[in-house]
């Protein structure tokens, strides 16, 4: 039986790993957070990063996932530590049936073709900063404000032709 592969997408501060993990309260399922693909500092050059949706590192995810996940093979793979800039320790997933992919860029045009099911969450303007300062902090979120968003926006405009399930204001709590 071909594994079920969900991407959860959407804006920052939206409920996007709330979601996943009540699933896998729910469900015996692997979850995958994008986060854990932002690109090396090696790999940040102005070129890639000018392009939408680039700011992760889509081919890894691809190789060391989404192959792997699609065929029903183990995954092995080393999420990126922001606070390291640099590799962590390796993380081991057993094949399950259902695998949810969680985080913003989880639909990057070169991953789309992947998925079963795409859900998109969205949040208003205001909830959302106020969402990114109890979560980070003031000083965070005006780095957020100025540079995160700006980024996520210009890739969910590049978003054409992906048929979403669309959620508003999920909240786990």
């Amino acid at each position: 039986m071909k594994p079920l592969i969900i991407a959860i997408d959407g804006r920052c501060a939206s409920g996007k790993t709330t979601l996943a993990q009540a699933i896998s309260e729910q469900l015996d399922c692997n979850v995958i957070h994008m986060d854990d693909f932002f690109l090396r500092p090696e790999q940040r050059t102005p070129e890639r990063l000018s392009t939408p949706g680039e700011n992760i590192d889509h081919e890894r995810f691809l190789e060391e996932v989404l192959i792997p996940l699609s065929k029903g093979l183990p995954v092995k793979y080393r999420p990126f530590e922001c606070h390291k800039m640099d590799l962590g320790n390796e993380i081991f997933l057993a094949p399950k049936k259902i695998n949810i992919v969680e985080g913003s860029y989880a639909c990057h045009y070169a991953l789309r073709g992947y998925y079963d099911y795409t859900f998109f969450l969205t949040v208003s303007e205001d909830e959302q900063i106020q969402r990114i300062i109890n979560r980070e902090g003031e000083e965070k979120a005006k780095i957020f404000k100025e540079k995160w968003i700006p980024l996520e926006e210009e890739y969910f405009g590049t978003m054409e032709g992906i048929e979403w399930i669309k959620l508003e204001r999920f909240c786990g709590n």
